[in-house]
């Protein structure tokens, strides 16, 4: 295909008619762009089009279509035929960062993407001067451009994070320490002078704070796998500065969204990340500086609000939390029974509420509910956040936070006792709180392998779930059932055998339970409970003529 206006026509208006709802005319066009993505020139006729078109949704089209392209094209895979020709690959690398960091926003990720999928290729072998390339746009000055670089480069280097250590990412991430690092710390002190200097532009702050974030996110990336020798020696200018974020608070910088994360907390979510990063891996470089951000982390999880908005920054202060106190060398920070009284009653039990938000999620898109709770996929979320805590101050301190806790329990349930259609949700952060606190150890297959002595399981079982699962009406008070059939579920090798038999009776009544949580947590359980192995490797359960049929006659 020649790079002409014919041709620019041509892929124009078959970009144009793959929009068109019409199946009829969107599935020919889709074919036609198929058959002619092997043609040499095609892709660079989709940058020419995303350059020069007057039409902006063409502009996007021709960028999401290129994307796509190098996703499906770009790799060689060994004993296939190349995909994709070197001159075309070569004009390519050659056109496509400045293309995007001239391109509109929405276009500019587009390119961004398929030049992380390039990189992912090709850096740093095959495109020696990316890197250069990139860096050399941090003195432009104009952060419309220095964004795309930071944009694109985290697409590149995020992959660190999960890259199994070998000598090729060593040589990788060494090559960009040498190149990166220094351009990126200046750019981070010139960011935050820049933020002063406009602490009352709020248009020129959001652009300044989308830079920090992503800045911080590039920090986490080049810090993983070890600590370089650039980052210990520069660690004063960049803790130094993340506190002072911690702890900033611009009005500009709020938003009036409840659900949706402003700026200021995704900054400070991805600072809290960083510093636990830090905690964990590199404790003993970290020591200097972690007494004031466990202060500061502190102060911000008890004066931040429970609006949605706030989730990630409080699952993250308190996943730091978390990892500072299963380290013995921060052990002596936790030792003071008040220090303790403190984090169970302003931290924990506030985060183990379940809000209007979560009754929402319960009722109205409840497999994502479930895909949340009972699945495991809700390590982002408030509570997983302070069960973790949970764990984590029993490590070294069981007997006095289980006793702390055992006074806050019976205080809920005296109170749902009291009244129990207005204060159910007391109950449900009880067994919140004995799950959390008595949970050690815990498999998807076994539930909990290991649970606190303190505890005692089959009590709070017999006087608090059973009468939940033994009420007439499977339909009243749905989250307290759910909770209930939970418990049974993780705690089935700690709860007697007797008692589960007790149970399956209830299970199959809640099989017919309105609540879809409700009932997939009882057939979920059910099939639990019939798959638990005894001592000697025999199933439980040795009656299932007796059991099957009632569950049958549910279904």
């Amino acid at each position: 295909m020649e790079l002409s206006d014919a041709n620019l026509q041509t892929l124009t208006e078959y970009l144009k008619k793959t929009l068109d709802p019409d199946p009829a005319i969107r599935r020919p066009a889709e074919k036609f762009l198929e058959s002619v993505e092997g043609n040499q020139n095609y892709p660079l006729l989709l940058l020419t089009l995303l350059e020069k078109s007057q039409e902006n949704v063409i502009k996007v089209c021709a960028s999401v279509t290129f994307k796509n392209y190098i996703k499906r094209n770009w790799r060689i895979v060994e004993d296939e035929p190349n995909k994709i020709c070197e001159s075309d690959r070569i004009a390519i690398k050659a056109n496509i960062v400045p293309l995007m960091l001239s391109s509109p926003e929405q276009i500019q990720k587009q390119l961004s993407d398929a030049i992380s999928i390039i990189g992912r290729e090709d850096f740093p072998q095959k495109w020696p001067d990316l890197l250069t390339e990139m860096v050399n746009r941090f003195q432009s000055g104009d952060f419309y451009v220095i964004n795309g670089v930071l944009r694109t480069a985290h697409s590149l280097f995020k992959r660190y994070r999960h890259e199994f250590k070998s000598n090729e990412l060593w040589t990788e991430i060494k090559l960009v320490l040498d190149g990166f690092a220094l351009p990126l710390t200046n750019l981070f002190k010139a960011t935050i002078e820049l933020c002063s200097t406009h602490a009352n532009d709020a248009s020129a702050l959001k652009v300044l704070f989308s830079s920090l974030i992503l800045i911080a996110k590039l920090f986490y990336s080049l810090n993983f796998q070890d600590l370089p020798e650039f980052f210990e020696d520069n660690m004063e200018t960049w803790m130094t500065n993340f506190h002072s974020l911690l702890t900033l608070d611009n009005k500009l910088l709020q938003t009036d969204d409840e659900e949706e994360a402003g700026l200021l907390e995704l900054l400070k979510s991805q600072i809290c990340d960083n510093a636990a990063l830090y905690a964990q891996k590199y404790d003993e470089e970290f020591q200097p500086y972690l007494p004031r951000f466990v202060t500061a982390i502190w102060n911000l999880l008890v004066t931040t609000g429970q609006e949605v908005k706030y989730d990630l920054l409080v699952s993250n202060a308190i996943q730091f939390l978390a990892s500072v106190c299963e380290r013995p060398h921060y052990k002596h920070l936790f030792e003071d029974q008040n220090t303790l009284t403190s984090i169970c009653e302003k931290v924990i039990v506030p985060n183990m509420e379940f809000r209007a938000a979560d009754e929402e999620a319960f009722e109205d898109n409840s497999e994502e509910y479930i895909r949340r709770d009972l699945e495991g996929s809700d390590i982002d979320t408030r509570r997983r956040a302070a069960c973790d805590l949970v764990r984590g101050l029993c490590r070294f301190f069981e007997g006095p936070v289980t006793g702390i806790f055992s006074g806050y329990v019976n205080s809920m349930l005296q109170e749902y006792a009291k009244n129990p259609s207005v204060n159910w949700k007391h109950k449900d952060a009880a067994i919140y709180l004995v799950t959390s606190l008595a949970s050690k150890a815990q498999t998807q297959k076994h539930g909990i392998t290991q649970a606190n002595e303190l505890v005692n399981l089959t009590e709070f079982f017999v006087n608090h779930i059973q009468p939940d699962l033994k009420s007439a009406s499977v339909n009243e008070f749905p989250v307290l059932k759910a909770d209930g059939i939970k418990y049974i579920m993780i705690f089935r090798n700690q709860v007697p055998k007797e008692q589960l038999l007790v149970s399956i009776p209830l299970l199959i009544n809640h099989l017919q339970a309105e609540s879809i949580v409700v009932h997939t947590y009882a057939a979920h359980a059910l099939e639990r409970l019939f798959t638990m192995r005894g001592t000697n490797n025999t199933t439980l359960f040795v009656q299932p003529t007796v059991i099957y049929q009632p569950v049958l006659s549910h279904l």
